[in-house]
């Protein structure tokens, strides 16, 4: 089968939005800020699920070849990250039940007035995710968790813009992870909420298979350049990394928002 110019110039724009996508989510997530816009740009005759279907196995790949480095070379805090994961599974089927009842673009306010919160709080604390000094322990930190990965997977099943980086922030904050531990484990649970959502699309025919291996396999290798860096330079790249991440995103809510 012979491939049009035009053809070749798609696929060439969803590569490398994917090989990008896949270097953020690997080290603070936030890689559908570029992934789907491309998406959407790129094949515009297709409907929204197929493109989000599309989006969600690319990305699934690289965020699972993401955590397991990290698992080879970060101590992960597998008694938070677990419970968390499942929680988010679970709750993600409900975020996207959800929407047939309650549009995602009334939740746009709150989410900006959260992501600004989450990076004034960085911004002004110096030290935070600096040092990793895990807190809570036993029921605490379980309970903690399942809070945690319910919420973030019935907002990533619901909405799902920024999860990475809600993640990463909510484990230095509750559970006093540093930035590299947190990116670690908020891969995890990405993984399970990005399975959770395959769960619905693919059976329902809502993917682009060709597309989707293309970009899997360009998100794959952005993640390996992610990890590496991350792994390499630690928590405070990683931080660096988050507020701007979560600049992106405060500037392209504000104005889904306002324009």
């Amino acid at each position: 089968m012979a491939f049009t110019g035009t053809e070749y110039s798609a696929f060439l724009a969803l590569g490398t939005a994917a090989l990008f996508a896949g270097f953020i989510d690997a080290v603070v997530g936030g890689g559908g800020l570029i992934q789907i816009p491309a998406l959407f740009t790129t094949l515009p005759n297709e409907i929204p699920a197929t493109l989000f279907g599309t989006n969600k196995f690319a990305s699934v790949f690289g965020t699972s070849n993401a955590a397991w480095r990290y698992a080879r070379r970060v101590s992960m805090p597998w008694r938070t990250t677990l419970p968390a994961a499942l929680a988010a599974f679970a709750f993600s089927y409900l975020g996207a039940a959800a929407v047939a009842w309650m549009p995602p673009e009334l939740l746009r306010p709150l989410i900006l007035a959260l992501l600004i919160g989450a990076a004034a709080y960085t911004f002004a604390r110096s030290d935070f995710g600096a040092i990793h000094r895990p807190q809570h322990t036993g029921r605490r930190e379980f309970v903690y968790a399942l809070i945690v990965g319910g919420a973030i997977g019935f907002y990533d099943g619901f909405f799902g813009p920024g999860t990475g980086s809600f993640l990463i922030f909510l484990f230095i904050r509750f559970f006093g992870f540093d930035f590299l531990h947190a990116s670690a484990a908020s891969k995890v649970v990405n993984v399970a909420t990005n399975l959770a959502a395959m769960g619905y699309f693919i059976p329902n025919g809502h993917i682009l298979l060709g597309v989707a291996l293309l970009m899997a396999t360009c998100n794959v290798l952005g993640s390996l350049i992610g990890t590496h860096l991350a792994l390499r330079h630690g928590s405070g790249f990683v931080r660096k990394v988050f507020l701007c991440v979560v600049g992106l995103f405060i500037v392209k809510f504000a104005h889904d928002t306002f324009a």
